[in-house]
């Protein structure tokens, strides 16, 4: 039996492996993907971080790149890879955790193939799950091919035709562009709201991440005046002129979508009837149905202080939004594992329970 499994080997799971590492502790990583960063490697092929180097280490082990370079995606992943050789973290790919249930005073977690047992469980999962598409879509003709985000890698992949992209957040507004300016001959629509926040990349010479940390947005609780009113905002879309990009001449912005059918799709300002592809960039829904017993709060996402779960020897780390802004950061996940690791060598066998839909300080019992 293990102290501790994490599910999951991204960004937060291995800040997390990091800390156990160093106290010596008897664990082990799992994570469903074939290898290591794949999750990264899935995302559309052009695909750069908003934050540079500076902004990009984890715990230990600096992201190997020049301050003010902007990595893409398979710097990410190939600087995951080297980290897990680096510490000889113990990680076994291909196992997808179908359920995690707790008996007595162990957790049960079962794989396809195999199941695990271990003390402590922390869940590592990222926060996005199930790739949301309008139900729309569904009564769609076959003829119009149709891409969530999550499987766009790039404007090959498009028919020839017309295409409308829908959702008005960062990946959105990307494609978009990167669309556009790929299409010669065909047309581009853009569905979703047109004042989303815009924030440039850098700002005076610095990027807006130094900006950030000088006026410490990415440090303030959620729990403090502050850290509302931040978290109560739209997240903006960083290093898009949206203005700019939608006056552009084959870029049509047509209002939300209201309803599809066969060849039409209607939206609040147009009705369209040209359409050979839809991109839906319209985000994931947070999926934690294969952890027995879970209490979720209002948003779908697992009731924790800190990532302290509400259920006895069961952690959590990389939520949006789990104590600050960067708790779902690559740069800023390793203050939520350092608060963790000191309050599992504080309290060994996780003596912390919550109250039932209660974001208070963790109970001792």
């Amino acid at each position: 039996m293990f102290d501790y499994i994490i599910v999951g080997a991204g960004q937060a799971g291995l800040a997390m492996a990091y800390q156990l590492k160093k106290a010596n502790a008897n664990f082990l990583i799992l994570d469903s993907a074939e290898e290591i960063g794949a999750s990264w490697l899935k995302r559309w092929d052009s695909l750069k971080l908003f934050t540079p180097t500076e902004f990009n280490h984890l715990p230990g082990m600096p992201f190997p790149a020049a301050k003010g370079h902007y990595p893409d995606k398979h710097e990410v992943a190939n600087y995951f890879k080297s980290y897990v050789e680096q510490f000889k973290l113990p990680v076994k790919l291909g196992q997808k955790v179908l359920k995690v249930a707790k008996s007595n005073n162990s957790f049960d977690v079962q794989c396809l193939q195999q199941s695990y047992q271990c003390k402590q469980v922390i869940i590592a999962s990222g926060p996005f799950h199930t790739p949301f598409i309008p139900a729309c879509h569904e009564s769609l003709s076959c003829d119009i091919q149709q891409i969530h985000s999550s499987d766009y890698r790039n404007p090959e992949q498009l028919i020839e035709g017309d295409t409308l992209v829908v959702g008005a957040g960062d990946s959105g507004f990307q494609i978009l562009k990167e669309i556009a300016e790929y299409s010669d001959n065909s047309h581009v629509y853009f569905s979703g709201s047109t004042s989303s926040l815009t924030i440039p990349q850098e700002l005076l010479g610095k990027t807006v991440w130094w900006w950030f940390k000088l006026f410490g947005v990415l440090s303030v609780s959620k729990f403090s005046w502050i850290g509302k009113k931040i978290k109560q905002k739209m997240q903006p879309v960083i290093g898009i002129d949206i203005k700019s990009l939608l006056s552009s001449s084959n870029i049509t912005a047509v209002g939300h979508t209201l309803d599809a059918s066969e060849n039409t799709v209607c939206c609040q300002l147009a009705t369209l009837n040209t359409i050979k592809n839809i991109i839906w960039s319209t985000g994931f829904r947070a999926d934690f149905s294969w952890i027995e017993d879970i209490k979720l709060d209002e948003h779908g996402y697992p009731v924790n202080y800190r990532g302290i779960g509400a259920t006895k020897g069961m952690y959590f780390i990389g939520l949006p939004w789990m104590y600050t802004r960067g708790s779902a950061t690559l740069g800023g996940v390793h203050k939520d594992a350092e608060f963790l690791i000191n309050e599992m060598e504080k309290h060994p066998l996780n003596v912390f329970a919550l109250e039932t839909k209660s974001e208070s300080q963790p109970v001792a019992v």
